[in-house]
Parts: structure tokens; sequence; C-alpha cells
């Protein structure tokens, strides 16, 4: 058998197990001829071995008294003789068999009869044949004239000998070896031998048989290739231990039937111990005690050859788990490495960098694949050194996860790094800046009137003279020395910010020498002057007169009125310029980012070749994943981006992108649910881009924040320009829109509301508070720990309703995360009071209902936040109360 030595035993004899014996007797079962096969023939006993043997070791056959014997068919009579002659050994039977034939009841017609059907078809040699004959007195005396004469006709070779009594027979057969029947000492019992013979061959063949299945499942075993999946694995695994179970199961009952067998064989000694086997059962005991060894030679064959078998299948799911791990990990370290990719932003602002950041770091602590990368290499070392037969396939695994891992322990140290040096210039440029509104506050709170005194001019340039000196710590180097790594993503914010800080030191620069020259003109020394005639003035002269007259160096205060004023709006100018030159560049950037988003992903989605790559819930979802995307597109490509060229623009517009906010949610639950789809990948692939869409979904919700701060920093330069009033009155408007496309952001991430929120009436504001509740009914304990407990809930102002919501913990992943809410309560404006000042702090206010009942205590997180939520709770109370005495007819006087 291949794999475990097991070899087959020469065949020979009518039973083809051929189990040898030492005196080279052989048994099979290729032969039609069993016991159980012709056991009618032989339970008529017309012939039968004794077991006896002769002198020289012959075995006998002894063919009894049976007055049937000339009716016995051909074929009977053939097969049990063939049966008969081919149980003894090879030894024995070549020496040739003795026939003893007792036909002592019989007439010399049947002695005639029988020995012409043995001459005639005797399948075996013979080296004697012994005629018991007939007693009677005449078929005697005929059958000692009748053989003479016919002796040749039965044509035997061998002798042939007539005998009168068993005590002639005694002289050519040792008692011994005869049966009770011919007058000797052997006890032999027909039918028990007759199952001793069929129990030994259903043995034999049990055991052959044994042998040929595990012979046959070994060579299965040997020629079985190994899986290459776990699941196969574990099921070839799991199919083979149930085989070899039903094996042993099988080995177990042949063992039990060997065993069972040789205590049967064995019985007369164990009953009799001086009891004597003849040949015949000493072979059949030698036979069945080889046929156990066998057997178990065959089961510890199979044992070795089934334990490296199993050895192996075992190693080989250690090595598909290894290698399905490996995968998983590899993937996941390949998705690491992706995503620290996507951590190339240094981020816009240091809350940006500093959000960036702490995500890498939270990153970096949820990435367990590092650790597991790790683990795995030490699972693969421990495989090679139970000697792994796959250990030229594990090896090169383990080098390479370990390498990788060092790999992204590197990088991501060198992000950290990266990330900490972009956070100090973002904090550098977040100075400068401030440095530079700082001084525009400063030069625009100079009174210009106490600069035109000498102490006035002193003390103005030494405020400024102090505000230079700070100007180290906070202003930039030149732009050619900013860090080569963050060229590229700071490069253009750290201009605008170093020309405006060039900008201011200009500024500085006029106001002080301007300043130089005023403070000169004062500490100029008066020289005396002879009056001349008209200047002298009566004694009711004013003073302001003389003075005027004798000092005339002083510059006149309207002129120099005049050039400060128009000095600080050539400054303004200048700043409001730059805001101006950034958010055209911005907008022109956000346009192409828009179009590279439609074409790059949405119109892909209609390609019938991508079709195949597109997941079933994507499909006919593009409304629902981009929103109105393409028509915030076409506005801002042929109107707004024109408008802003031209310096002739209208926000009004971006209402639009109201709708798109309230689609948002529903776009983030289908790029969650599709993101790893291939579609995407092959898109981005296509692209080259480092992010994913989902970075570019969110363009337009950055976008909105990004007005906000432009069109606030252009409101704070546009004070006191030339038409300022109306163009901080339609800036003011603008960014009341905006505010409300990003309030509507926040009310769609309500969850919990049983109503419909449009009938609430528009959102006024909305916000975080720390909020104390108190009830007069209930129990005074209960009212007092509420006070001493604080929830933080965030407030929604409706026209018609004050909603209080809880704010959960965000979801999503990147710099910006989707709000959500938890609805709490609603208070119904129609039965609203408040209070504006509440004791013990100025940001405190009170909302109440019910007469007081119930008392919501408000902290806002500034006094401006809570002034402007009173102002606007007011108006809100006001306008419903001038609508209901509308209704009654009530003056609005009365």
């Amino acid at each position: 058998m291949p794999g475990w030595g097991y070899a087959e035993p020469c065949k020979g004899g009518p039973l083809s197990n051929d189990l040898n014996t030492n005196d080279g007797s052989s048994w099979g079962i290729d032969s039609p001829l069993c016991a159980i096969d012709i056991t009618p023939d032989l339970r008529k006993q017309f012939a039968y071995l004794s077991g006896g043997r002769g002198q020289n070791g012959s075995p006998i056959i002894v063919f009894p008294e049976f007055p049937a014997f000339g009716e016995i068919q051909e074929r009977e009579f053939h097969n049990v003789l063939t049966y008969l002659t081919s149980i003894p050994s090879l030894s024995a039977a070549g020496v040739g068999f003795i026939l003893v034939i007792d036909r002592r009841q019989d007439r010399w017609a049947a002695v005639k009869g029988t020995l012409l059907r043995i001459a005639g078809s005797f399948p075996g040699n013979l080296q004697l044949v012994l005629v018991l004959r007939p007693t009677t007195l005449f078929q005697r005396t005929l059958s000692d004239i009748l053989f003479k004469f016919n002796k040749d006709e039965f044509k035997m070779k061998v002798p042939m000998i007539m005998l009168s009594s068993v005590t002639e027979l005694h002289s050519y057969i040792d008692r011994t070896q005869l049966t009770t029947e011919l007058g000797g000492t052997q006890e032999y019992c027909h039918e028990k031998w007759i199952s001793h013979r069929t129990a030994i061959e259903g043995f034999a063949l049990m055991v052959k048989r044994t042998a040929q299945i595990l012979q046959s499942f070994g060579t299965e075993l040997a020629e079985t290739e190994l899986p290459n999946d776990i699941q196969a694995t574990s099921n070839l695994l799991g199919t083979h231990i149930n085989k070899k179970s039903k094996m042993k199961e099988d080995l177990l009952v042949a063992l039990g039937q060997g065993s069972r067998l040789l205590e049967s064989i064995n019985e007369p000694v164990v009953r009799d111990p001086d009891h004597n086997m003849n040949q015949d059962e000493l072979e059949n005991l030698a036979t069945v005690q080889r046929l156990l060894s066998q057997l178990n030679e065959t089961e510890r064959a199979f044992d070795e050859f089934w334990e490296r078998h199993k050895t192996k299948l075992e190693q080989c799911l250690l090595l598909r788990h290894f290698e399905h791990n490996y995968r998983e990990v590899r993937c996941l370290l390949d998705q690491v490495a992706e995503r620290l990719t996507a951590f190339s932003e240094v981020g816009i602002s240091p809350a940006h960098a500093d959000h960036i950041f702490r995500e890498l770091s939270s990153h970096e602590e949820r990435v367990c694949v590092l650790d597991r990368a790790q683990a795995l290499a030490r699972e693969g070392d421990e495989l090679i050194q139970n000697t792994h037969y796959a250990e030229d396939s594990i090896q090169p695994k383990c080098i390479e996860l370990r390498a990788v891992n060092e790999e992204l322990s590197t990088y991501l140290r060198a992000k950290k790094d990266h990330l900490l040096r972009a956070i100090e210039l973002h904090h550098s440029l977040e100075r400068a800046a401030k440095w530079c509104d700082d001084g525009i506050y400063l030069l625009a709170s100079q009174p210009v009137d106490k600069c035109q005194s000498h102490d006035g001019a002193e003390s103005a340039l030494q405020e400024i003279e102090r505000y230079l000196d700070t100007a180290g710590q906070n202003k930039l180097t030149d732009p050619s020395a900013i860090c080569r790594d963050f060229e590229t993503v700071l490069n253009l914010e750290f201009r605008k910010v170093f020309q405006k800080q060039v900008s201011m030191q200009e500024m500085f620069e006029k106001r002080r020498v301007s300043l130089k020259k005023l403070a000169a003109k004062h500490t100029r020394p008066v020289q005396p002057v002879a009056p001349r005639p008209e200047a002298i003035k009566s004694p009711l002269s004013s003073p302001g007169e003389s003075l005027h007259t004798t000092c005339p160096e002083v510059l006149p205060l309207q002129s120099n009125r005049s050039a400060s004023m128009s000095e600080e709006d050539e400054n303004l100018a200048i700043l409001r310029k730059h805001v101006m030159n950034e958010l055209l560049e911005t907008e022109r950037a956000y346009v192409e980012e828009l179009l590279c988003v439609l074409q790059g992903y949405a119109s892909e989605m209609d390609n019938p070749a991508m079709a195949s790559l597109m997941p079933i819930p994507l499909q006919n979802k593009k409304d629902v994943l981009f929103g109105n995307m393409p028509e915030i597109y076409h506005f801002h490509k042929r109107t707004f981006l024109r408008e802003l060229e031209e310096l002739n623009w209208n926000m009004l517009y971006l209402q639009i992108y109201e709708k798109y906010c309230q689609n948002k949610p529903r776009s983030e639950s289908l790029w969650r649910q599709c993101s790893d789809c291939s579609f995407f990948q092959e898109c981005q692939k296509k692209l080259e881009h480092k992010l994913g869409l989902d970075s570019y979904l969110l363009k337009p919700v950055q976008r909105i924040t990004k007005y906000q701060l432009l069109l606030k920093e252009l409101l704070k330069y546009s004070k006191g320009c030339e038409g300022s009033e109306d163009l901080q009155e339609a800036l003011t408007s603008i960014l009341g829109i905006l505010k409300a496309v990003n309030d509507s952001m926040h009310l769609i991430a309500i969850t919990g509301y049983d109503g419909n929120m449009g009938d609430l009436g528009r959102l006024l504001m909305q916000g975080s508070f720390s909020v104390w509740t108190e009830h007069k009914k209930g129990h005074a304990k209960v009212k007092d720990l509420a006070r001493f407990k604080p929830m933080q809930r965030h407030l929604f102002l409706h026209e018609k309703a004050l909603l209080f919501c809880k704010r959960r913990e965000e979801n999503g992943e990147g710099y910006e995360k989707a709000p959500s809410y938890s609805f709490k309560q609603s208070l119904n404006m129609s039965a609203v009071g408040i209070t504006e000042n509440a004791k013990g702090d100025n940001k405190k206010f009170e909302v109440w209902c019910n007469s007081r009942e119930e008392v919501y205590i408000v902290q806002a997180p500034t006094s401006e936040v809570k002034t402007t939520w009173v102002k606007e709770i007011r108006k809100v109370l006001t306008t419903q109360l001038e609508a209901y005495r509308g209704r009654q007819g009530i003056s609005p006087l009365s």
C-alpha cells in the first residue's frame, strides 16, 4: 500500500486470502467452493475428513456407510471431493490421500460403483485405498471374486486393498487416527466440523476484505490532493477521521470474531487438558492464529500510516488557517497603509490639524492589525519549529509580515511627527493672522482727536511700538523658508497670511511715520515773536484766539482726521481684497472638485462597462448618493463663479444647499453600505485619488462652512468703507441664509420626534446648553436634586415650539462627522414665559410654562449667546402676542 508498507501475501489454494502457514498451507477466497456454498452437500456426509493421518502424514478421507451413495449427483460428488482435497496443506496433499471406504453393510455392486466413481473423478493425489468389504457371507465372497476380475477396471495407480474387518484396517492406520465408527479413538462431530470450517472461511474472508478496504483507503489517503481552503481541508479531515473510525470498528469486529473462533477451536482442550487435537484441528488453530496475527499487523501498519496522514492533514489545516489569516492581515495592512495615506492632509486650521492628529492617534489605537501581524508571524515560527511540511512557504510570509509591520509602524510614527510639525505651523499661521487682526483693531481704536496732541501722539506711538515688539514671536518668516513637507498643502495659506502680514506691516509703518511727525511737531520749541499790531487784542479776547495766533504750527484737526480715515480705509480695502482673492481661488478649486466627482463617479454609474462592478443596493441610487450635486455644480460654474469674477454676486441661490444637506444622511447610509465595492475602487483608481468618494461628497458641506468664515471676515473688514451699510446688510442677509442651511443639517439629525417638523414653523436658532429642571409638583428633595445635576441638551428654537434634544455620540469617520440628536421634550411657544436673568450667573436665563410649575434653567456657553437667544425668544413671544391681539381686535396701543 502506498505510504504505509502493507503487502498482500501470496495467493494459492481455494481460499484467496492466502494466509500462509508455516508448513505451506494456504487459504483463499478466490475459489467458488467454500463450506457455506456446499453446506447441504457436506451435511449428507457421504465423505468427510476425519483429521487423521497415515504413517507418512497422508490425510485420510472416510467414505462412511451411505446406502444412497449411488443416488448422489455428480455435481455434489465433485464439489465435496474437490472441497475436501483442498483443505489439507499443500505438503500433506502432495503425499497423497488415503481413502477409507466403509461398505460393510452394503453389497458388492455398491462397492464397485463407489470405486468406479472415485477412480473416475477423484481430484487429488491418491496414496492408498482401503475398502471395508461387505460382511455378509455372500457379498463378501462375491466381492473377493469380482474384485480380482475387475481390478483393472478401476484404473487406479495406487494400492487398493480389500479389508474384511476394522482389525485389518488398524494394521494400516493407527487407531488414534481413526474415528470411533472405525474402531479408533478419535472423536469427530461432522456438524461441528462444518461449523468450524464455515467460521474459519468467513473469518478469512473478513480479514481479506478488511485488508483490501484498508488497502483501498490507504491508497485513497495517499493519493488525496491537499485542498486549498480551510473549509475543504476541515471537511476532508473530518471525512477521513470518520472513515478511519469506521475502519477501526470493522477491525474490532474482525478481531472479536477471530478471538471467539479461536476459543471455540480450543474449547476441547480447555474442557479436557489431556485432549489431543487431530491434525486438521491443529491446522485450523494455526490458521486462525495467523489470521489474527496478520489482522493485528495490518492494524498496526495502518495506524502508523494514519498518524502520518492525519498529521499532514492537520498541518495542512493549520497552513490553510495561516494562509487565510495572512491574506486577511495583509489586506488589513494594505487598508491601514491606504488609510494612512488619507492622513496626508495637514488640515485647514489648528483645530482641523489637531482633529486629524487625534483621528490618527485613535486610528493607531484601533489598529490592532499590527499586533495581529506580529502574532501571526510568531504563529508561523511555531509551525516551522514543529517541522511543518510547508516551511518554505511559511517562512517568506513571516518575513514579509514583520517587514510590512515595521514599515507601517515607522510610517505611522513619521506621520505623527509630520502632523505635529504641521500643527505647530498652523498655530504659527493662526498667531500671525491674529496679530494682523489685532493690529487692525489697534489702528482702528486709536482716537484721531487724541493723536493731535503731543501726549496723544506719543501714547499712540508707544502703543504701536509695544505691539510691534510682539511681532517677533508671531510674525512669519519669508515664504521661501517654509518647510518643504508642507509646501503643497500650506503654501497657499502661508502666502496669504504672509501677504496680509506684509500689508499690516505697511499700515503700521505708515501710522508710525504719521505719529512721529505729529509728535515731532508738538515738541518743536516755540520761538518768541514780536507781536504785530494786529495781533494785539483787548482783554476780552478769547484764549482760543490767542492760542491760535501764538501757535501757528498746530495742524488743522479736520485735515488730520481726514488723512487718518483715508489711511484706515485703504488698509481695510487691502484686507477685503485678500478675502475676495481667497474666495475666488477656493471657488475655482471647488468647481473643479465637483466636476471631478460628477464625471469620475456619477457618470460612471451610467456606464454599461462598469455595471458588473456595481452592487445591487447601489443600482438606480445615483440621486440618493449624490443628491442635487449636479444642480450645485451648474449654479457655481454658470452663475456664481462668473459673478465672483465680475465682483457682482448674489448668494441667495445658496439655498440649494439645504436640499443637499437634508439628503446627506441617506447618502452617507448608502455609502457605508457600498463603500467597499469594486465600483468605487475602480473609479478611484482611474482618477488616481488618494481619498475616497466620501471625502468629496463632504465638500459641499465644508464649502458652506468656508463661506461663513470668509464672509464673516469680509464683514469685519467692510465697516466704515464706502457703501458699507448696504454691503453689511447684504453680507448679514447672506450669512443668515448660510446659517439656515447649516441649521437644517442639525434639524434632520433629530430622531424620536413623533410629530411633523413642518408644523413647528421656521427654525430660528439651535445650540448646546446646560439645563436644570425644576418642578413645583413632587417631593422637595427631587426638586433640589435636579438643580445640582445639569443635563447637556441641544435646543432648537422654532416659531411655534422649543425642542430639547440630547446629542448622541457622533458616527462616521473623517474631519466632519454628522451630529445626531435624540428628542427629549417640546415646549409650545404659546405657553412659554422667559426670565432674562437667573440668579448666580449672567449666562443663565429661565424658560418656564404653566405659571412656573415647570422651570428650565438654561446656561449658555457665553453671555453673548445668552443675549442672542433671549432676544430671539422675546421676539417670538412678542410676535405671538401681537398676532393674538390682532385676532381679538385689541389695539396694539392697549
